[in-house]
């Protein structure tokens, strides 16, 4: 037998839906990158109004995967969740290719039918897409790992892990990539050529890539998790009750009249049913089976809903660049020469941009280095690595934070109203970007491995519903400090953090604010890993 271990690599089918995962990611971003400009300029609502809209918009789209995976679990597969999903996904952006075409003859309101039809495709079509390519990988069953050689198991748990790592940082990989293509591209498309082809191009793409996913079904694998067999979770948990109830009454005294008819003798046949120690164990293997074949839903997500919710400010985070981060950048002198001026929204690129140059360098350089500093090859864990991510996220905050406290600075030091060079934010652009290429994988990983086969679906529904969770807890926030901080103003006007007068506005401050409760939940994630 070899020494060599085996390479891990990915299959043909996990590298297809990998592409057509960032296909779907350059689709979705194309549309909602530029989704506020499109409701200001074209629809005419109020730049309030439209960011709202969007706010809610992206919340809904966030949440909608954990109703939609509790369902392709307990009553359907994958496929054929994908299958559904991605048309109603497809339709959706040909409508709002068609509204766009026809805005002038269409009330407002029936804009939000085809925008919300995609956040329902979207809702089954990720899950259930990145779940399905998970089951993809020539790894087996986790749930089989009894069924092998237990000389193997620890060989093989380490080649298991090490080919589902790799999928989830490919998988983010892909989908950073078709985000930066969609982010660049077609806004410009949209802001120069015109919004019908800006949209057109997102839904003929999407609906090439969904072709191209059936086009390869005899690549892929269909897995049925054996125990469950996809039947709904009310039979699971009857059978669960069924069998505990046998348990219970598992020994007891059962008396029958004696053939014999005699009435002078009441001669009873009694039964003591004495169970063997055999069938008894047998039973209780029997019933923990069928309790573990189909776990209440509910009882998983109470359980990994500690982890989620310390995950929540990591989340909140995660929206600054497209909130602050770019009222920041519009403060800043944007300008390149005399001539070129970079867009504050621009920058929102090299977040995509360093993660896309990290994630290759992760397997060779990032876990080496740290299995050389805990002393073993093994790296870190999934947990370690969402903990590093979590860390630099709050070393992002504090430098946001520094950062402008010098333009504040150096606005009141000039009467003429100088300001620093935007490239003073590139820092903290590109440690968010680092702090995803831990979390944001780690989170997909973990989310996904802690959950039975029969409800993996579930688990990647749990990681895409912190952002969304995030996006109405960071609004919250931002709606709290905003009356806390005004209020103390005096004289009735808007002195708070956000306000609209750059002099007045303290978005240090509210970076702070963010790190120190990035810093509470760290701290609380750290004593909840060992439960994990």
């Amino acid at each position: 037998m070899s020494g060599k271990k085996p390479t891990a690599r990915l299959s043909r089918a996990c590298v297809m839906i990998i592409v057509v995962a960032s296909v779907e990611r350059f689709a979705y971003k194309g549309v909602a990158s530029n989704l506020v400009t499109y409701l200001t300029e074209v629809v005419e609502m109020s730049t309030s109004a439209a960011a709202k809209s969007v706010s809610a918009w992206s919340g809904v789209t966030s949440m909608l995967p954990l109703l939609t995976a509790v369902l392709a679990d307990s009553y359907w597969d994958r496929y054929s969740t994908i299958t559904v999903s991605s048309l109603l996904y497809v339709v959706g952006l040909i409508g709002l290719t068609l509204w766009a075409l026809l805005h002038t003859r269409m009330p407002c309101s029936t804009l939000f039918f085809p925008l919300y039809l995609i956040s329902i495709g979207q809702g089954g079509y990720n899950p259930s897409l990145q779940a399905f390519g998970a089951d993809q990988l020539d790894i087996g069953d986790d749930d089989d790992d009894d069924d092998g050689d237990n000389g193997a198991t620890a060989a093989t748990e380490e080649q298991r892990n090490k080919v589902k790592s790799l999928f989830f940082q490919w998988w983010y990989f892909g989908i950073c990539s078709g985000s930066l293509l969609g982010n660049t591209t077609m806004s410009y498309v949209q802001d120069t050529v015109g919004w019908g082809l800006g949209f057109a191009v997102p839904a003929a793409v999407m609906a090439v890539s969904v072709a191209a996913f059936f086009c390869c079904t005899p690549l892929y694998k269909q897995r049925q998790p054996r125990a469950v067999h996809r039947k709904p979770c009310r039979d699971s948990v009857l059978k669960a009750l069924k069998s505990l109830l046998a348990s219970v009454t598992g020994a007891r005294k059962i008396t029958l009249p004696s053939r014999d008819g005699d009435d002078d003798t009441d001669i009873v046949s009694e039964l003591e049913l004495q169970e063997k120690p055999l069938k008894l164990a047998d039973q209780k293997q029997e019933a923990a089976m069928g309790e573990a074949a189909a776990p209440s839903v509910a009882k998983i997500i109470v359980r990994l809903l500690p982890i989620w919710t310390m995950l929540l400010m990591f989340a909140v985070i995660f929206q600054q660049p497209m909130t602050f981060f770019t009222k920041q950048g519009m403060l800043m002198d944007h300008r390149v020469g005399a001539v070129f001026v970079i867009p504050p929204a621009m920058l929102q690129s090299s977040i995509t941009v360093s993660i896309i140059l990290l994630m290759p360098l992760y397997d060779t350089v990032v876990v080496p280095l740290a299995g050389l500093v805990a002393g073993h090859g093994k790296g870190i864990t999934v947990l370690q690595r969402i903990g590093v991510g979590m860390v630099l996220s709050i070393v992002a905050m504090a430098v946001a934070a520094l950062v402008e406290a010098r333009r504040l600075r150096a606005a009141a030091s000039s009467s003429s109203g100088g300001r620093l060079s935007i490239f003073w934010l590139l820092p903290q652009y590109v440690l968010l970007g680092v702090s995803d290429v831990f979390t944001v994988v780690g989170m997909q990983e973990f989310f996904y491995t802690q959950v039975p086969s029969a409800m993996r679906t579930v688990g990647i529904a749990l990681y895409l519903s912190v952002f969304g969770v995030g996006s109405f807890v960071g609004a919250f926030l931002i709606t709290a400090l905003e009356m806390v901080t005004a209020g103390g103003g005096g004289g009735g006007h808007d002195h708070g953090w956000f306000s609209d007068d750059p002099r007045e506005a303290r978005l240090d401050k509210y970076y702070w604010f963010l790190a120190l409760l990035s810093c509470v939940s760290f701290v609380v994630f750290t004593h909840l890993c060992k439960y994990y």
